[in-house]
């Protein structure tokens, strides 16, 4: 078997081990360990389409890979976004409260 064949079965693998991991609930979309799954089988199966070139394969392979990197980025920076802690906000609408009374 050739390399090229080799690494693209990986790649095929990978993509099939993701999605079933998806759908056993076992891994969710936000997982990193799905992207990772979904950038292996990418290049892999790249990587294969460099040496047994088909331009619609090929196309698919880095729109899917582009799918992936960007909905990975958009899943961590929501995560990172929903832990930053509130922030104590003026009045919306710029009045001025009254003071408050101290007790003697």
């Amino acid at each position: 078997m050739e390399l090229a064949t080799a690494v693209g079965l990986i790649g095929a693998v990978a993509y099939l081990a993701g999605y079933a991991l998806i759908q056993m609930r076992v891994l969710s979309i936000d997982d990193g360990r799905y992207a990772a799954l979904n950038v292996l089988g990418g290049v892999a199966l790249i990587y294969s389409l460099l040496w047994n070139f088909n331009l619609g394969s090929f196309l698919t392979q880095v729109a899917w890979l582009i799918f992936t990197v960007v909905g990975y980025l958009h899943s961590r920076h929501k995560r990172r976004k929903s832990m930053v802690p509130p922030t104590i906000q003026a009045p919306a609408n710029d009045e001025i409260l009254p003071p408050t009374e101290v007790a003697a």
